[in-house]
């Protein structure tokens, strides 16, 4: 068992499932996840083999007797009026009908509608007014003579959802994991292999929790299709409603002048709109300008009534074009609607997660580990609700004074809901808070950037923070300007100031610089538009002994990537030139001997390059470094192994290093000659 599902099962045991028996169970039930988990929770919530089979078959056995699959609907009526009484699992939705002075009750799969339904239900039980609710019903069957009296009654009705945590107690026992330990068992509760995931793909996919956890938090993302974008909202909480379509009526949504019901954001958490770009799609501008008003006051009105409400906005939709497009030609909220695409709408957006570096779903990106029950999870963050860590960062860092009042609110609301998902006891270090806050910071700035780019009227704004200990100050530029740069005129990606030598800076639209430099090189995790050319060309050039540094050169990504280095080389000397490449690297006895072997294969290899290549072994190097007789060291900190994994081999990243993601790192570039 990994140290992961240790710790789960260890200190929260009775509330971790196992995430690959959802698939198990579910069959061709069109059900969330979430609906699945609960039922797995009362049966599977264990790490004993002999149990969790026995479980799975009790639940596959609920399933194919008290779900409702639209085409049994008849079948399951019969069953009901035969027997009597049937407990069912379906989604119920309930409307008041004035005229009789009753509750009466639709049921989607089942087909039945105008069940009357106990006020006490519905007074227990209010999301029942709204869009429906997953249940679990005990339905019975008593003809009567009476006209116009249904036969249909609704002896017990449950919500599928947990009924009661204790949030103090899940804070307590979040101390007994770090930091990545957590991360990694929030992603394994989603349904996602952290091992497949950079720290930076993990925080995109974990921020997609911050509207569950922070009430009136407005989030958008846009991104290619398959990324999972709208799957958390739909699957992961039944405190998160998913609008299809991206289109919704101003009565739906808010109120309904006519009846007087109140919409979607009077009842749920999160409302989120899929499928919600598509500049052609057509929208209620009167819809919209309530939704300015609601997203930037948290109220709205219902004739001279004024609501308050705390549901969260979520926006999700496909890219029409490659990011180096939009950024050349237009901009990054390009694919809206035309009502939507409204600067005054945009600019009550918290935060713009960039969709474009979230990877297509894989098999190999989902897990088959414990996790959190997601319905245990989603009650959690209902709880976490309440508390507020807007200004938690205040502690260690301080804005610049120059980022208007509502920049700093969604920067807050940002790092306040990273901070609830994360760190829920509120315990973190400052270097634990100077991630969050700077993640936050760029989430904002993206926003910020492209409204200045719709309209001119906005002012720059200086995206930085100061550290109150030691007064440097620091700004953030987005990953997707640092590597394509901005469509104005060109800016350099900040640096931190208390760096002693200025970082080398790759600038698109430069021109090449001949001559090599002294500094240091920071790459932020999911940047691309990196390769080894870039990094060491220019230092390489001259160099007819090399000697390289890297304790992992074995498997076979990192002979791939040592090769490609070779190649660069072979590719930078001069005609005729020869080379000496040492390499120096450690091993174990798994992989000793395939090294050795691949390493004499290298060595034939390059001969006719004019490339002596050697090597060693040496248990003690922990170091990565490139050595020159040109006068150049470059410190690597992660050795040559700074891309991500590929998707194989039909994958362009696989044969173009630019087109690869990187792994954060920092290189370090050193002229000896100067001492």
């Amino acid at each position: 068992m990994s140290t992961i599902n240790h710790l789960l099962n260890t200190h929260f045991s009775g509330k971790v499932v196992r995430k690959d028996l959802t698939k198990l169970v579910k069959g061709n039930a069109i059900v969330p996840t979430y609906v699945l988990e609960y039922l797995l929770g009362q049966y599977c919530a264990t790490d004993v083999e002999d149990t969790i089979a026995e479980g799975v078959e009790n639940v596959k056995n609920i399933i194919a007797k008290h779900f409702v699959h639209r085409d049994e609907a008849q079948m399951i009526k019969s069953m009901v009026r035969e027997k009597g009484t049937h407990r069912i699992i379906d989604k119920v939705a309930v409307k008041l009908n004035d005229r009789k002075d009753v509750y009466e009750a639709d049921f989607a799969n089942l087909g039945l509608n105008k069940v009357v339904i106990s006020d006490l239900i519905v007074k227990d039980h209010k999301k029942l007014l709204s869009s429906g609710v997953w249940c679990i019903v005990t339905l019975g069957y008593m003809p009567s003579d009476e006209r116009d009296v249904s036969p249909w009654i609704i002896d017990n009705l449950k919500p599928i959802q947990i009924a009661n945590i204790d949030v103090e107690e899940y804070k307590a026992c979040r101390k007994h994991f770090n930091k990545e330990e957590w991360i990694d068992a929030l992603l394994q509760s989603i349904g996602l292999n952290p091992k497949e995931f950079s720290f930076r793909s993990k925080l995109l996919q974990l921020s997609r929790l911050i509207p569950f956890a922070e009430n009136n938090y407005n989030l958008i993302e846009l991104g290619p299709k398959g990324t999972g974008k709208s799957h958390i909202y739909s699957e992961m909480s039944p405190h998160g409603m998913l609008i299809s379509g991206g289109e919704v009526s101003k009565a739906k949504l808010f109120v309904n002048n006519t009846t007087g019901d109140i919409g979607l954001v009077g009842y749920w958490d999160v409302v989120a709109y899929d499928e919600f770009a598509g500049k052609d799609k057509r929208a209620d501008r009167g819809l919209v300008d309530i939704l300015k008003n609601y997203m930037a006051n948290k109220s709205f009105s219902r004739g001279t009534q004024v609501y308050g409400a705390s549901a969260s906005m979520v926006f999700v939709g496909n890219t029409d074009h490659s990011v180096p497009y939009m950024l050349k030609h237009s901009d990054l909220f390009e694919a809206l609607p035309k009502d939507y695409y409204d600067t005054a709408f945009l600019d009550r957006i918290h935060a713009y997660l960039p969709g474009w570096e979230v990877q297509k779903l894989r098999n190999e990106m989902f897990t088959s580990d414990y996790g959190f029950i997601v319905d245990y999870l989603a009650e959690v963050l209902k709880e976490l609700r309440k508390e507020d860590h807007t200004y938690a960062y205040t502690e260690f860092f301080e804005l610049s004074d120059t980022i208007t009042t509502r920049d700093k609110t969604a920067i807050s609301k940002t790092f306040s809901g990273l901070v609830k998902v994360i760190y829920p006891d509120g315990n973190f270090t400052k270097e634990e808070a100077r991630e969050l806050l700077e993640f936050s910071i760029e989430c904002r700035r993206r926003v910020k950037e492209q409204l200045r780019i719709m309209d001119e009227t906005f002012e720059k704004v200086d995206f930085s923070y100061t550290c109150k200990a030691t007064g440097t100050k620091k700004e953030i530029q987005t990953l997707e300007i640092i590597e394509y740069g901005p469509k104005e005129e060109s800016q350099e990606p900040a640096f931190d100031t208390t760096t002693a030598e200025k970082p080398v800076v790759d600038k698109p639209e430069a021109p090449v610089v001949t001559q090599p430099e002294a500094g240091q090189k920071i790459i932020r995790d999911n940047q691309s538009g990196i390769s080894y050319e870039k990094l060491f060309g220019k230092h390489l050039v001259g160099a007819t002994d090399i000697r390289l540094t890297d304790p992992y050169i074995r498997l076979p990504y990192q002979l791939r990537n040592f090769m490609e280095f070779t190649a660069l080389i072979a590719k930078v000397k001069e005609e005729g030139q020869e080379v000496k490449l040492h390499l120096v690297t450690n091993n174990n006895e798994d992989y000793l001997e395939n090294a050795r072997e691949a390493f004499k294969e290298i060595i034939d290899s390059l001969e006719p390059l004019g490339i002596f290549f050697s090597f060693e072994f040496d248990d003690n190097i922990h170091d990565r470094s490139i050595e020159m007789d040109n006068g150049w060291k470059i410190v690597l900190g992660r050795g040559l192994d700074i891309f991500q994994k590929t998707n194989g081999r039909c994958d362009i990243a696989e044969y173009y290093q630019e087109k690869r993601l990187c792994k954060a790192c920092e290189i370090t570039y050193l002229d000896v000659q100067l001492g």
